[in-house]
C-alpha cells in the first residue's frame, strides 16, 4: 500500500509488492534448510534488517530472479516442496545471507558500496546471542523460562497479599489467620517476622521464597545487562548499558530487587515496608509477554494523538470546573458544624468519635475548631482533634473530585447552600467534569471499531480469495450467510422418535407450541415460588408454603420426563445420532439448563428423604436447591440468543480485552497495595478496618477502580491516590468492562434493527397515517374554544397559552416550597387562582374537544361531538387536569373530610400539572414511539439484563441471608432496633432485588459483605454492569433519535452548530477594515496599537499572529498574574496560612489583590479602548463589555470594587469577610480562555442542542420532581431514617413509655418529646429534591426505603436515571459538536442525507 501512494500504480503495485513476498518467504526456507534452527529464531532474524552481520555487499548473482506469475494456492505442499528444493540451489553462505535483507519499498542500489551497512552484531550461533533469545523467549526452553518467570512473579506477590493477613497489629483477633502461620510458616512463605527461622542469616525479615526469587530476578537481570546490546545497538558498551538502566523495565527490575538488598544488608535492623510493597512492581515484568506492552502503549498513543485537539480544551473545562466548584463548597460549608470530623478524637476524648456532638463546637475567624464545649480541647501543641472537612479550598478539592465523579460520600451532612452546589453539580457539573474522559472514550471507542472493521474487511478479502480459488471457508468465517439457508431437520413422522422430535424440537404442530408455552409458563411459576418462599411467616403461611413445594414437585417431573423425551428423541438429527451425538446433545447449554432444572432437586429429595421441606428449614442446601429454579429462566436464550452473542463479543475484542484486563487488574493489586500502606493506620477505624491487609483493601479498590468511593476520610496519601484512581485509572479500568458491553449493544443493535412507525410528519407540521387526515371545520363556539386554548388565530389565544405555561411553572414551584415546615400557606391565593384558571381552560377544551383532531373525526363526529368528548375526558391530558383541580375542589366541599385531612398529600397532585407541558412539548408522550422504534433490540437486551438481575438477587440473597457477622446501622421498618446485621437487608429475596438493581446500576452503597458476597459483586461488576445498562441505553438512544428526527427537518443542515447573531455577524466582518473613530485619525492609531499591543497582527494567508516583544512579555506576565491569583486564593484559605499572615489590614494578600487589581482594569480598560479595532468585538466596545470575554474581565475586578465601596461607606468588613470577596478573583481562572477557547462556546453548545434539550429536558423535569414527590411521600416517615436523643428509648418498654421507633411519624415523636426527635432526610420538597438529584446523577446514599420506596428505587434503576441522563449527554454531543468532536459523523449523515 505504501508502494502504491508512491506510484500511484497499482498493477506495478502489485507486481512489485508479489516479488518482495516471494523473496521473503524463500529467504525464510533457506533460513529453516540451511541453518537448521526453529522458526522462531528465523522470525526474529527476518524481523531485524539492521542487524546485518558485517559491511557485506549483495553479490548480483545472489539475487535469485523469481516469477511473479499468481500462484493458485501458496500452501500446496507438493508446490511448496519444490519452491524449498529450488531454494536449497541457490548457492548462499549462511553468515551471508542477511545481505539482500532490505526495506522492500525502498529500492537496493547497483552499487555494492552504497549496500553496506555499518552495524555489527554477533552470528546466530554465538553464544550471547543464544542467551539474548533465551531471554525474550524466542526459543522453546526460553518459552519455558518465561513462564517460570511468571509463576515467580505470582508468587511473589501472592506472598505479600497474604503476608498482610498475617500481620497481628492488623488483624489482631486472637482466633484470626494471624495466629495461624509460625515461625517456620513465616521464614518459608511471608518474611513478616525478623524472629522466623531465618533470623541467624542477619539479614532482616525474609523468607525462603523471597531469597529464592531475589536469586532468580538478580540473575536475570545481570544477563539482560549484559545482552542488551543485542536488544538495541545504542546498549553497546558502558555508556550504552548506562542508557539501558534508566529504561522502564530496567527499572521494573531495580525496583524489585535492589531494595531487598539495601533492606538486608545496608539497613537489616530497620522495617522498611516499602521494600516489600516494591514486590508489587514485579507484576509489570509481565508486560515483557509479547505484544501486551506495545499493543497497549500503541492503543493508547492513537487515541491522544488523534484527540489531542481537544483534549486539552476538555481538561481545561474540567479543571476550571473543579476549582472554581470546590471553592464555592469551601464558602458554603466552611463554618457547617456537620461537616466537623473528629478523625483523632478516640486518642483523647471519647472511645467513639460519633459521640462528640459537633453542634456545640465552634469556629475561629481562621477557620479553626475549637470542641472544647463538646469535651474534646484541642491539644497542648495546638492540633485539632476535629477540624472542618471544608477547611480549605484544597481540602474541599477531594470532596469536590467525589461529587464530580459522581459520588456524594457526605451527602446527608450538607447545609443549604452546599445542597445547592450539590444539586448543580449532580445535574450540570459532571457531565461538564466528564469531557476528558468522554473525549477519550470516544476516541478510544471509534478506534476500536476500526479496528473492527478492518478485521472484517481483511476476512471477507480472504474468503473472496479462497472462495475464488475454490478453497473451503473456515467455519465461522464466511461473510456470505445471507446466501445460506438454514435447513430445518424434521423427522419421520412414521416413528415415535420422529414423533417426538417434531413435537418437542421442530414444534410442528399447533399442540407442540402450546406445550412449549405450558413449560414457559412452568418456569416462571417455579421462579416466583422461590421468590415469595423467601418472605417471612407474615405473609407465606405453612399451607401456601406446602402449595409452592408440591408445584415445585410436579414441575420438576413434567421437566425430567420433558428432557429424557427430547434426548431421546434428538437422535433424529443427524448431529445427534451416536453415542457422540448424545453426548454433544446433553452437554450443549440449552441441555445443561435443562439437566439443572430438576436433577439437583431430585439428589436433594434422595439425601434429605423429603418432597415437602419443613416450612422453618432456611437451611442453606435447601435453599441453593430452591435458587437452581431461577436457572430455569435461561430457557428463554432459545428465542432471544442473548447470551450466546457474548462469545462473539469476547472473539471480536480478545486481543484489546487481554490488555486491557491485564493492565486493569495490574493497577487493581498495585492500589490496592499502595491503599493498603496509607490507609492500614487511618485513625478512622472504619477506614483502617477494611485495608487491615491487601486482601480486604481489594475489596473497596475494585469499588474505586469501578468509580465509587463509598469511604472518605482517608489521610492525606490516600485522598491523593483515590484522586489518581478517578481520574485516570478508572477510565482504563472501565475499558474491558465496557467492551463487554458496548459490543453487546452493538451486536443486538445491528441484528435487530430499528422498526420505526409509519407515521410521519409533512412539512406543514400535519401528522398523517395510513388513515385520512381530519381537518376541523369552521363552525361554532366548538371552533373558538379550540382555536383558543391551543394558541391558534389571536394575540389573545397566544397569551392565554403562554400564561398557562407560566401558570404551571408557577403553580409547582409554590406547591414544593409549601411542603417546608412554616411555609404551608405560602402564596395561597395563588392556589385559588390557578383552579380558577385551570377549570376555564378545562372546560374550553371539553366544549372544543368535538371538532379537536385527535379524538374527533368524521365518523364519530355525530350526536353533537358526545363521542368526541368522551374520549376527551378518559384521555390522558384530561385526568392530569381533574386531578390537579378536583383535590381543591373537594376540601371546600366537604370540609374536615377525608379530603380536607389529606389536603397534605392531595396537594400533590398540582406537581401532576407538569406534565400539561407534555402536550405543548412533547416528550413523555414520545416514550411509546420510542418502545416500537427500539422493539426488537429492547426484548434481547431485557432479557438479558433482566435475567442477570434476577439471577444476582438470587446469588446476593444466597450469600448474605444468613451473615450475621457485618454489622449495620437500626433498621426498624425492617423489624430490627438493635444489632442490625446484613442478613436483615436481604432476608428475602424481593429486598435482595432492590439492592442488586442499586449495585447494577454501578452504585455499591452497601459495603458490609462478607467474602462470598463480594465475589458475587466483583462479577456484577465485571460482566453484568454493562450488560444490565443496556436497555436503559438503547431507551435514551431511541428518545434522542426520535427528538431529533422531529426537529431535524425544522433545521438547515448547513447551518453551523450553534451560531446566533454573534457568529453570524463575525463572518459577515470577514475581510472588513474597522470603522474610523468619530474622534479622528489619532484615535484610530492609538486604538490600532493597542489592539495590536493587547492581540497581536494577524496574517489570514499563513495563519499566524505576531506579536511585539514587549506584547509577549505582557501577555506571559498576565498569564503568570492569573495562576498567581489563582494559587494566591487558595493558599489564604489555609487557616494555617492565613493566621500566619493575619486579617489585619494591609497585609500580604490585601496588597497583593490591589496589585492584581490595577493590572487587571488597566487591562479591562484598554480592551474597551480597542474593541472598535477587534472584529472578534464585531467592531464595538459594547459587545466586547457583553460578551464572555468582557464579563470574565469585569467580574475578575468588580468584586474588590464593592469591598472598597462598602468599606468607604462606613461598613467594617472583617478579614473573614473579606476573605469571601477575594474567594471570587477564583474567576480569574477563566481569564486563561484568552489562551485556551473552551468556556466561550457553552452558549453555542446551548443553542445547537435546544431543540432537543426542550423535550429531554422537560422529561427530565417531570422524573426528578415526580420521583422527589413520591420519595416525599413514601419516605417522609420512614423510621428507618429517624434519630433520636439518647436519652429515648429506642422501643417502648414495659412501663409504657413509648420509644422513637413507634411512632407513626417523625412529627409525633417531637409531639410526646420535643425537639428530641429528628430527620434530616426527605423532610420536604426541596430537601428531597437535593436527595433525587444525587440518586439520579447514579449516587445512591440511602437505600433503606419502604417497600413503596423500593418500587419508585427501581423505576430510577431500570428507567428513570437513563432517561434523566438524557440532556446532559446531549450537551456533552453538541458540545463536541461545536468544539469538533464527531465532524465524521455529522459529514457521513450530510452525505446520507
Amino acid at each position: 500500500s505504501k508502494y502504491y501512494l508512491r506510484t500511484k500504480n497499482s498493477s506495478h503495485c502489485f507486481e512489485k509488492t508479489y516479488i518482495y513476498l516471494l523473496q521473503y518467504r524463500t529467504r525464510l526456507l533457506h533460513c529453516l534448510s540451511g541453518c537448521n534452527v526453529s522458526i522462531d529464531l528465523c522470525r526474529y532474524i527476518m524481523d531485524q534488517p539492521g542487524q546485518i552481520s558485517e559491511q557485506v555487499p549483495v553479490p548480483p548473482e545472489q539475487v535469485t530472479p523469481f516469477s511473479y506469475a499468481p500462484v493458485d494456492n501458496d500452501d500446496n505442499e507438493a508446490e511448496a516442496e519444490a519452491e524449498e528444493e529450488e531454494v536449497k540451489g541457490v548457492d548462499v553462505e549462511p553468515d551471508n545471507y542477511f545481505a539482500d535483507e532490505s526495506t522492500p519499498l525502498v529500492p537496493m542500489s547497483s552499487n555494492p558500496k552504497e549496500a553496506e551497512v555499518d552495524v555489527k552484531v554477533e552470528s546466530p550461533s554465538g553464544c550471547r546471542f543464544s542467551l539474548f533469545l533465551f531471554l525474550e523467549a524466542k526459543t522453546r526452553a526460553g518459552l519455558v523460562y518465561e513462564s517460570f518467570t511468571i509463576l515467580m512473579i505470582l508468587l511473589s506477590v501472592l506472598s505479600f497479599a497474604l503476608s498482610s493477613l498475617f500481620l497481628p497489629e492488623y488483624n489482631a483477633i486472637p482466633s484470626s489467620i494471624s495466629s495461624k502461620c509460625g515461625p517456620v510458616c513465616d521464614a518459608i512463605w511471608f518474611g513478616n517476622d525478623p524472629n522466623n527461622a531465618l533470623k541467624d542469616l542477619g539479614i532482616g525479615a525474609t523468607s525462603i521464597l523471597e531469597i529464592f526469587i531475589i536469586g532468580v530476578f538478580t540473575i536475570d537481570y545481570v544477563l539482560r545487562l549484559y545482552t542488551a546490546d543485542l536488544l538495541d545497538p545504542k546498549y553497546r558498551g558502558f555508556v550504552g548499558r548506562l542508557k539501558f538502566i534508566p529504561t522502564f523495565f530496567s527499572l521494573v527490575d531495580l525496583a524489585s530487587t535492589v531494595p531487598f538488598y539495601v533492606d538486608a544488608f545496608l539497613l537489616p535492623n530497620t522495617d522498611l515496608a516499602a521494600s516489600n510493597f516494591l514486590r508489587m512492581f514485579r507484576l509489570l515484568r509481565m508486560m515483557r509477554m509479547e505484544g501486551l506492552y506495545d499493543l497497549a502503549l500503541g492503543l493508547l498513543d492513537d487515541v491522544l494523538y488523534e484527540q489531542k485537539g481537544i483534549l486539552g480544551i476538555g481538561l481545561f473545562v474540567g479543571f476550571t470546573t473543579w476549582t472554581v466548584l470546590a471553592s464555592f463548597f469551601y464558602v458554603a460549608e466552611r463554618k457547617n458544624t456537620d461537616m466537623i470530623y473528629c478523625g483523632a478524637a478516640p486518642d483523647r476524648c471519647f472511645e467513639n468519635q460519633d459521640d462528640i456532638d459537633t453542634r456545640l463546637c465552634t469556629f475561629d475567624e481562621y477557620g479553626f475548631v475549637d470542641c472544647s464545649a463538646a469535651g474534646c480541647a484541642s491539644g497542648e501543641g495546638g492540633d485539632e482533634p476535629c477540624y472542618n472537612v471544608y477547611r480549605s479550598i484544597f481540602s474541599a478539592s477531594f470532596w469536590t473530585l467525589m461529587e464530580l465523579f459522581g459520588e456524594f460520600p457526605l451527602v446527608d451532612q450538607h447545609n443549604l447552600g452546599g445542597k445547592v452546589l450539590g444539586t448543580f453539580t449532580a445535574i450540570v457539573a459532571v457531565a461538564v467534569f466528564a469531557l476528558p474522559a468522554g473525549i477519550l472514550g470516544s476516541g478510544f471507542e471509534d478506534l476500536l471499531t476500526r479496528r473492527r472493521e478492518e478485521k472484517e474487511r481483511e476476512l471477507e478479502d480472504h474468503n473472496v480469495a479462497a472462495l475464488e480459488h475454490g478453497d473451503m471457508v473456515p467455519m465461522g468465517m464466511t461473510t456470505f450467510e445471507d446466501d445460506w439457508e438454514v435447513v430445518e431437520v424434521v423427522g419421520d413422522g412414521h416413528s415415535l422418535r420422529g414423533s417426538l422430535y417434531n413435537f418437542f424440537h421442530a414444534q410442528t404442530s399447533f399442540s407442540a407450541r402450546l406445550f412449549d408455552h405450558f413449560i414457559n409458563i412452568l418456569v416462571v411459576g417455579t421462579a416466583l415460588t422461590f421468590m415469595f418462599d423467601t418472605i417471612n411467616s407474615n405473609v407465606v403461611t405453612p399451607q401456601l408454603h406446602t402449595f409452592f413445594d408440591v408445584f415445585e414437585l410436579v414441575s420438576v417431573i413434567i421437566f425430567a420426563f420433558e428432557f429424557l423425551l427430547r434426548f431421546y428423541s434428538a437422535g433424529e438429527d443427524p448431529k445427534y445420532r451416536g453415542i457422540k451425538g448424545r453426548f454433544a446433545f446433553a452437554t450443549s447449554f440449552l441441555s445443561i439448563v435443562d439437566i439443572l432444572s430438576f436433577l439437583p432437586y431430585l439428589i436433594d429429595v434422595y439425601y434429605t428423604r423429603q418432597f415437602i421441606t419443613p416450612y422453618a428449614d432456611k437451611s442453606i442446601s435447601t435453599t441453593v436447591v430452591k435458587f437452581l429454579r431461577l436457572l430455569r429462566l435461561l430457557r428463554f436464550e432459545k428465542y432471544t440468543k442473548a447470551f450466546t452473542t457474548f462469545d462473539d463479543v469476547i472473539r471480536e475484542n480478545l486481543d484489546v480485552l487481554s490488555v486491557t484486563g491485564f493492565s486493569a487488574l495490574l493497577m487493581w493489586i498495585l492500589f490496592s497495595a499502595i491503599l493498603y500502606y496509607t490507609e492500614r493506620n487511618n485513625p478512622d477505624e472504619d477506614v483502617a478496618n477494611y485495608y487491615k491487609s491487601v486482601p480486604h483493601a481489594m475489596w473497596i479498590t475494585l469499588l474505586n477502580l469501578s468509580g465509587e468511593c463509598p469511604l472518605g476520610h482517608y489521610s492525606v496519601w490516600g485522598k491523593i491516590m483515590n484522586g489518581i484512581i478517578g481520574l485516570f485509572a478508572t477510565a482504563i479500568f472501565g475499558i474491558p468492562i465496557g467492551l463487554l458491553g458496548a459490543g453487546f449493544e452493538e451486536i443486538v443493535s445491528n441484528e435487530y434493527k430499528d422498526t420505526p412507525d409509519e407515521v410521519f410528519e409533512d412539512d406543514n407540521g400535519i401528522f398523517r397515517g395510513t388513515g385520512h387526515t381530519y381537518v376541523a371545520r369552521q363552525y361554532g363556539i366548538q371552533v373558538w374554544c379550540y382555536r383558543f386554548v391551543n394558541g391558534i388565530g389571536s394575540g389573545v389565544a397566544v397569551a392565554f397559552e403562554i400564561s398557562i405555561y407560566v401558570l404551571i411553572a408557577t403553580t409547582v414551584t409554590v406547591g414544593i416550597i409549601q411542603t417546608v415546615e412554616g411555609q404551608e400557606n405560602t402564596m395561597h391565593q395563588l392556589e385559588w387562582v390557578s383552579v380558577v384558571v385551570f377549570t376555564v381552560e378545562y372546560i374550553l377544551r371539553f366544549i372544543g374537544a368535538g371538532v379537536d383532531p385527535e379524538f374527533a373525526s368524521i365518523e364519530n363526529r355525530c350526536c353533537g361531538g358526545v363521542w368526541s368528548r368522551i374520549k376527551y375526558v378518559v384521555s390522558f391530558y384530561s385526568i392530569i387536569d381533574l386531578l390537579a383541580i378536583l383535590p381543591f375542589y373537594l376540601a371546600i366541599a366537604f370540609p374536615e373530610s377525608w379530603f380536607d385531612r389529606h389536603d397534605e398529600y392531595l396537594r400533590m397532585f398540582r406537581l401532576l400539572r407538569l406534565l400539561k407541558l407534555d402536550k405543548y412539548v412533547p416528550s413523555i408522550t414520545l416514550i411509546d414511539d420510542v418502545l416500537r422504534l427500539k422493539k426488537k433490540a429492547l426484548i434481547v437486551s431485557c432479557y438479558a439484563g433482566g435475567t442477570l438481575w434476577v439471577l444476582f438477587a438470587g446469588l446476593m440473597y444466597l450469600a448474605e441471608y444468613k451473615d450475621h457477622s457485618m454489622g449495620i446501622d437500626n433498621l426498624p421498618f425492617y423489624g430490627c432496633t438493635d444489632d442490625c446485621t446484613m442478613s436483615v437487608r436481604f432476608s428475602n429475596y424481593f429486598k435482595s432485588l432492590s439492592y442488586t438493581g442499586i449495585h447494577l446500576t454501578g452504585d455499591f452503597p452497601m459495603v458490609e459483605y462478607d467474602g462470598v458476597g463480594r465475589i458475587f459483586c466483583f462479577f456484577m461488576i465485571i460482566a453484568a454492569i454493562g450488560v444490565v445498562s443496556i436497555p436503559s441505553g438503547l431507551i435514551a438512544s431511541g428518545f434522542a433519535d426520535i427528538v431529533q428526527s422531529k426537529t431535524k427537518k425544522r433545521n438547515n443542515k448547513y447551518e453551523i452548530a450553534g451560531d446566533d447573531w454573534y457568529e453570524i455577524k463575525y463572518r459577515e466582518l470577514e475581510g472588513q477594515k474597522p470603522p474610523n473613530s468619530v474622534f479622528g485619525t489619532c484615535m484610530d492609531s492609538m486604538q490600532e496599537s493597542v489592539h495590536a499591543y493587547l492581540n497581536g497582527i494577524e496574517d489570514k494567508r499563513a495563519g499566524t499572529v505576531t506579536r511585539s516583544t514587549f506584547s509577549r512579555i505582557s501577555r506571559k506576565f498576565f498569564f503568570a498574574l492569573i495562576i498567581s491569583n489563582i494559587l494566591a486564593v487558595m493558599f489564604e484559605s489555609i487557616p494555617e496560612v492565613d493566621r500566619m499572615v493575619g486579617n489585619a489590614p494591609g497585609n500580604f494578600f490585601d496588597v497583593f489583590e490591589l496589585v492584581s487589581v490595577m493590572f487587571f482594569t488597566i487591562e479591562y480598560l484598554l480592551r474597551l479602548f480597542s474593541a472598535p479595532k477587534s472584529r472578534t468585538a464585531l467592531f464595538s466596545s459594547w459587545v466586547y463589555a457583553t460578551t464572555f470575554f468582557g464579563l470574565v474581565d469585569f467580574i475578575s475586578i468588580a468584586p474588590w470594587y464593592l469591598q472598597e465601596a462598602i468599606t468607604a461607606s462606613g461598613h467594617y468588613i472583617s478579614g473573614d469577610e473579606a476573605k469571601i470577596f477575594r474567594i471570587f478573583r477564583i474567576f480569574r481562572i477563566l481569564q486563561l480562555e484568552d489562551f485556551i477557547i473552551a468556556f466561550s462556546k457553552l452558549d453555542n453548545v446551548f443553542r445547537a442542542s435546544k431543540d432537543v434539550l426542550k423535550a429531554t429536558g422537560l422529561m427530565a423535569i417531570i422524573i426528578w420532581v415526580g420521583s422527589s414527590a413520591l420519595f416525599y411521600i413514601f419516605e417522609q416517615n420512614n423510621p428507618n431514617l429517624r434519630e433520636c436523643n439518647p436519652t429515648i428509648p429506642l422501643v417502648g418498654n414495659e412501663t409504657g413509655i413509648p420509644g422513637c421507633y413507634d411512632f407513626v411519624s417523625t412529627a409525633d415523636c417531637n409531639s410526646y418529646y420535643p425537639g428530641m426527635c429528628s430527620q434530616a432526610i426527605f423532610t420536604n420538597m426541596p430537601n428531597t429534591m437535593f436527595y433525587v438529584a444525587v440518586f439520579l446523577g447514579g449516587d445512591w446514599g440511602f437505600i433503606d426505603f419502604t417497600w413503596q420506596g423500593r418500587l419508585v428505587c427501581l423505576f430510577l434503576c431500570i428507567a428513570g436515571i437513563a432517561l434523566y441522563a438524557i440532556p446532559v449527554g446531549t450537551l456533552f454531543d453538541s458540545f463536541g459538536a461545536v468544539i469538533g468532536i464527531g465532524d465524521d459523523d455529522e459529514d457521513d449523515e450530510e452525505e446520507d442525507d
